[in-house]
Formats: C-alpha cells, sequence, structure tokens
C-alpha cells in the first residue's frame, strides 16, 4: 500500500452546456483539494486524464488546473491519454510518482467535453480508438466496432438478446439513484429488449440501451502516500494495482476473450492476495452492455461463454454476491472519456467510505474496478480498500 485516496470531487456527467473544459477542470480540482483539507501549496505533483482527440480546441491542457489556483504555478503537470481507460492512466501515475517518492501528494483530474461536437464527428473521434487501418470504415462507428464483437460472441455462444437486456436494465436502474448519473430512469426489461422507435438497432445486435451515453463531465483525486494519508480524515488504500496493453488489431486477438482484461485482474488479484469473490463490488467498464458481458468472463465470474448466467442469476445486481457497476455505469452515468476511469475510483472510494447514498452497497471491505481503452487494449484494474 503505497498511495491512497484521500479527497475527491465529482460533477454530475450529461450536456452541460454552461461548462467548458477549463471550468470543469477547475471545479473538481478545487472541490476535491477542499473535501481531502488541503491547500494547493499542498499537492505535490497534477495529473490531468484528457482524452481530446478533437472534443475540444483547447489541446495542452495540464496547465489548465492552475487555474483553479495561482499557488500551482511551477509545480510539474503532466497530461496522459489513454484511449477510454486515460482517467485510469492518469491515476495510475500518479501513484508511480507517489512508488518512486517523487511526491507525497498527487492531484489527479479527468476531464471531457463531448457533446458541443456534431454527431457524426464524434463517432469519427471515437473510432480512432479502434485500429484505423482495419477499422476505419466500420458502419456505426465505435458501436460498429462493438457490434461487431457482440455478433462474434453470439455465432460462438448463441443469441445473448436476453442478458445484454439485463444488462441495460440493470445498471439503468441503478443509476435512478446515482446523482451524477446522466440518465438516471429505470427503463426496465421489456424496453431494453425490444426494438422500437425509441430503441432501435444502432450496430449489428447491439440497440441503443446498448450503448453508454455521449457526455461531459470532470472527477478528480487527491493522492496520498500512506504515511500521509493516515494523518488525514479519510484513507482508501491501493491494495493492488495492474495495467494490461494488448495488441491494437482486433485481428491479432481472440476479440471475444478480452484477454488483457484477464491478464490485467489475474495480476491485481495475485498482488492483493485475494480471490476475486472476496471483493464487496466491481466498477467495470460498460461502454457497451456486449463489454460487460464478456467482463464477467474475463474476470473469472464465470466460464467463456457463460458470462449470461451471472445476469440472469442475479449474481451483479446491488444485492447479489458480487455487485457490479452499482452507480450505474457507463450505460447510465455517461462515459465522458477522460474523467471515467476517475470516475470509477472516486465512486468506488465512496463506497467504501460509505458516503455513497442511494447506490450505497452493504458493508463494502474491498472494491475492484475495471476500466478499458479501445476494444479491450488498454485494461487497468485497481483493488481498492479503507484503511481509515
Amino acid at each position: 500500500m503505497t498511495a491512497c485516496i484521500v479527497g475527491w470531487a465529482h460533477t454530475p456527467f450529461g450536456k452541460l452546456d454552461a461548462e467548458t473544459v477549463e471550468s470543469l477542470i477547475v471545479r473538481v480540482a478545487t472541490e476535491a483539494l477542499e473535501h481531502a483539507g488541503l491547500a494547493a501549496e499542498d499537492v505535490d505533483e497534477v495529473v490531468l486524464g484528457h482524452f481530446n482527440g478533437g472534443f475540444s480546441a483547447q489541446d495542452f491542457t495540464a496547465s489548465l488546473v492552475f487555474q483553479a489556483n495561482d499557488r500551482f504555478r511551477f509545480k510539474p503537470a503532466t497530461r496522459v491519454e489513454n484511449a477510454c481507460a486515460t482517467g485510469s492512466a492518469a491515476v495510475h501515475q500518479a501513484i508511480k510518482t507517489i512508488e518512486a517518492k517523487r511526491a507525497k501528494t498527487v492531484l489527479v483530474v479527468g476531464v471531457e467535453q463531448m457533446t458541443r461536437t456534431p454527431g457524426p464527428e464524434i463517432g469519427n473521434i471515437l473510432l480512432r480508438c479502434s485500429y484505423v487501418p482495419e477499422d476505419a470504415e466500420t458502419p456505426g462507428g465505435f458501436a460498429g466496432v462493438f457490434g461487431k464483437i457482440a455478433g462474434t460472441y453470439f455465432q460462438r455462444y448463441g443469441d445473448q438478446s436476453d442478458a445484454l437486456a439485463m444488462i441495460a436494465a440493470k445498471n439503468h436502474k441503478n443509476g435512478v439513484d446515482n446523482p451524477y448519473a446522466q440518465m438516471r430512469k429505470d427503463l426496465g426489461f421489456d424496453f431494453c429488449r425490444a426494438e422500437s422507435d425509441k430503441n432501435p438497432f444502432v450496430a449489428g445486435p447491439l440497440k441503443r440501451t446498448d450503448c453508454s451515453l455521449v457526455s461531459d463531465g470532470a472527477a478528480a483525486l487527491v493522492l496520498a502516500d500512506t504515511e500521509t494519508a493516515l494523518r488525514m480524515k479519510r484513507a482508501v488504500a491501493f491494495r493492488a494495482t495492474a495495467h494490461a496493453q494488448d495488441f491494437l488489431p482486433m485481428s491479432k486477438r481472440d476479440i471475444v476473450q478480452f484477454e488483457g482484461c484477464t491478464e490485467a485482474w489475474r495480476r491485481a488479484l495475485a498482488q492483493a492476495g485475494i480471490q476475486l469473490s472476496d471483493l464487496s463490488f466491481v466498477e467495470t467498464h460498460d461502454c457497451f452492455t456486449i463489454a460487460e458481458l464478456i467482463e464477467y468472463e474475463a474476470m473469472g465470474l464465470t466460464p467463456p461463454g457463460q458470462g449470461a448466467t451471472a445476469i440472469k442469476e442475479g449474481w451483479t445486481n446491488r444485492d447479489g454476491k458480487l455487485p457490479v457497476n452499482p452507480s450505474g455505469g457507463l450505460k447510465a452515468k455517461g462515459h465522458p472519456i477522460g474523467a471515467t476511469g476517475v470516475s470509477m475510483h472516486a465512486l468506488s472510494a465512496m463506497q467504501l467510505c460509505e458516503e455513497a447514498g442511494g447506490i450505497q452497497v452493504r458493508n463494502p471491505v474491498l472494491g475492484g474496478i475495471f476500466n478499458m481503452g479501445g476494444a479491450a487494449v488498454a485494461n487497468y484494474v485497481s483493488v481498492l480498500e479503507r484503511i481509515k
């Protein structure tokens, strides 16, 4: 345990027309420091997770964190990017800095503003998170990539439309009680399962309710070394972290296996000295419902091809044996690319401190996080434990 979360902040996710990338960064940076009980001069380093890719005209954004307080001036600040896992890349970089004893406290901010970009351009930007030489002409953009994955999975293991609809319904039900969620509406299984004017097919077997939301938002964490954290109000320790990067071309992988996800989970659980069954909950990367289904298998909850069992038996419900996405996940919460991984860590810390309000799980001890960039290319796992 070399690093702990000692404070956090989180904006609502959604279409935030009154905000800018800068205002979102300033807001969460200020609120996270206040929550931790620290001042800007107490921070040794800043890490910003911001994918951008064309969503914002302002590139080179690391120093925008300094707009929150002039006393940040001259501190090291770096922007990191790893597709949809950008937020976790920022978190893990901050941990490495603390492990190297180059800093005692690090401010991590994740941000994205996507909704000001026209729809077709959003699709083009996100598709560049896949392997352009092979996937640039994929109909439906990035949804088309996961539509292919879903189609391949269905061919191998049978039609999983019921399971996907149950995952969507679960996450939307959970999101109702999340004040940060973009969509706080219990859509129900029947709506998610049936094709309709409001829920058309988008790509392959995926319908609109199978796809996460385009979103604006930000989240922030204050991380400290364990010695410093234990003198503070709260300390949520990183029991383990793992990052497994896979090949970018899907043609070089069995795409329905999510082998990078499996490897990241294997490393993290071994480092933590626990089994998956020891976790109290998991926040996982449900950019599309097929991703959550395959992640059940990749994390070891079920054997390959049997992920549907976990949702059909209620294992992953908020009151199940391993609640998955009690926050509502990306499906209900929204998916502002650079903010997502930071959000997952903030919400998990809230759970472990029993400050999660309506989305609180019972008696949490250990929380697991899986954040993914691309189609299981960048794979980050964290295991969190409250120690104060």
